[in-house]
């Protein structure tokens, strides 16, 4: 298809509506750069006037020399019973200084009479007037028709009325909005196929995930003649979200033959759809399509043996196109062969056949029935396939350990504290040594002791630090004696690799996390 499709951002207005979303106008303008560099056409930066970041944000916009994207503001039609050039929205419109200006505006008689609480031809005034404004003003406009398909499914030649207000005047384009998310894809087609025979203007989509549809509707919309798609980077927006513009242009891309970004750009894709995430402060989604860190993962042993030998047996895509990676998972799950590319994609040099690889799968098995889980534990996977190697020997072991924990008074005698203490017995080739330490906690007392016994022969240790401590309980069911997974995130300060441990005791599940974490290290950087 050679069809030109125009991508509408709006993740710094529709998006930021999310919620737990609050962005700054910095984070506001690194957003920016980002689409920019995706290939998006416009990029909705707010709503002029209607808070104070918003009037800095296009105060500052007007002057970024962006690549690809123009700027748009959004805004309201006029109000009830007023005049354009009065409205202190629409002007507040023209002093953003954007090239496009994107107005809202109902498009569902319902709406007119029991929210707006007027007329439904003082609404299509409304919708006229306003755009005749802004075009007289040198504007682009878009028209967002707001509940655009339960307004058609209503009142159809009301709805349609309200398009054509907007066209009549001189609009660039209306936008059929899926406001409330619920419309099935087969209503939705109905409906746009009717927009375009009623209005000789460009048409639209923006649609709302409430109904888990906002993709499809969107993708069924454009596929349907409208030209312009609007959504928001991973899906943001108030309630369930809008439309995921990460997974849109993926699909119009690699399924419909589309080139609304190019190669390379595409190819940034799971990058900025990162980078984004966190600006916003939110953990990446694992299992987002094509950008999550599971969207390529392969867990069983049919798949991930079909995976070895055709690569496509189990993708639709390739991962690398969108900037994406194939991984392995190891599980109980698993086969030897997928376990034998899983060894190989860590980059563990070792030498191991197939009977090799189902030792170590039995054990794998073992430890997960235990309530260990390797996929987010690269380290300790490593460490579980360097043990069943003849001749590895450990570098230091864990003879003993006592935790004393105590609610003390504090110094100043105002109110008590816990106080934790960890006394340790480790062994170093033939020596045995004896500490003890203190710490905020037992896990790191215990880190705290055995550390400080092995810096007497492993100096460079002092280097590792604990950056993250996670405790999942595994059985529910069994209350406050069900067995629990640690998982634990170190750093030298250049790398960071993840441990897990299991057991029906925290402190001990705690201390295999660790000891994984310290003998890791010590095997990638030495002994001596």
């Amino acid at each position: 298809m050679t069809t030109q499709i125009q991508l509408y951002d709006t993740t710094l207005r529709d998006g930021a509506q999310m919620e737990g979303i609050s962005l700054s106008v910095e984070d506001k303008l690194k957003i920016v750069h980002k689409l920019d560099e995706l290939g998006v056409h416009y990029i909705e930066g707010g709503w002029p006037g209607s808070n104070p970041k918003d009037v800095e944000f296009f105060e500052r916009a007007q002057s970024l020399k962006l690549q690809h994207a123009q700027i748009a503001a959004f805004g309201s039609t006029r109000r009830v019973g007023g005049r354009a050039e009065d409205d202190a929205n629409l002007r507040a419109l023209l002093d953003a200084g954007t090239p496009v200006v994107t107005i809202v505006g109902k498009a569902s008689d319902v709406h007119v009479r029991d929210v707006l609480e007027t007329t439904t031809e003082e609404n299509l005034a409304m919708i006229a007037d306003s755009v005749r404004f802004l075009k007289a003003a040198g504007r682009t406009v878009f028209f967002d028709a707001e509940h655009y398909f339960d307004g058609y499914f209503s009142d159809q030649d009301y709805a349609l009325q309200c398009l054509k207000a907007a066209a009549s005047a001189g609009v660039d384009g209306v936008v059929l909005c899926d406001t409330n998310g619920g419309t099935i894809t087969s209503r939705l087609v109905k409906a746009v196929r009717a927009a375009r025979e009623a209005v000789p203007v460009a048409v639209g989509i923006h649609t709302h995930n409430d109904a888990n549809l906002a993709v499809a509707n969107s993708l069924a919309a454009l596929e349907e003649g409208a030209t312009q798609v609007q959504g928001c980077v991973n899906g943001y927006g108030d309630k369930c979200g809008n439309a995921d513009l990460v997974s849109v242009i993926a699909n119009l891309k690699l399924k419909m033959g589309i080139d609304v970004v190019t190669d390379e750009q595409l190819a940034r894709l799971t990058e900025i759809s990162h980078y984004i995430n966190e600006v916003v402060n939110f953990v990446p989604n694992p299992y987002q399509p094509y950008v999550g860190t599971s969207a390529f993962a392969h867990k069983a042993g049919l798949h991930a043996d079909g995976m070895v030998k055709l690569e496509s047996s189990y993708q639709h895509v390739s991962p690398e196109v969108v900037g994406n990676r194939q991984r392995m998972l190891i599980s109980e799950l698993a086969g030897s062969r997928g376990l034998l590319e899983k060894i190989r994609e860590a980059g563990i040099d070792v030498e191991m056949d197939r009977d090799g690889a189902r030792q170590v799968l039995e054990q794998v098995k073992e430890h997960e029935s235990q309530g260990y889980q390797y996929e987010n534990a690269e380290a300790s996977f490593e460490m579980l396939v360097r043990r069943t190697l003849t001749g590895y020997q450990s570098p230091f072991e864990l003879i003993d350990f006592w935790v004393v924990q105590r609610r003390a008074i504090c110094q100043d005698d105002h109110g008590r504290e816990m106080q934790t203490e960890a006394m340790v017995k480790v062994r170093v080739g033939e020596e045995v040594i004896q500490t003890a330490a203190d710490g905020n906690g037992p896990v790191n007392a215990l880190d705290a002791a055995v550390r400080k016994a092995l810096v007497t022969f492993y100096p460079k240790l002092a280097v590792i630090k604990l950056v993250d401590y996670k405790v999942r309980i595994i059985d529910t069911a069994a209350g406050t004696g069900a067995a629990v997974r640690v998982l634990i995130e170190s750093t030298d300060g250049d790398e960071l690799w993840r441990t897990v441990g299991a057991s029906t005791d925290i402190i001990e599940a705690s201390w295999l996390a660790l000891n994984d974490a310290l003998e890791y290290w010590l095997l990638k950087h030495g002994t001596e």
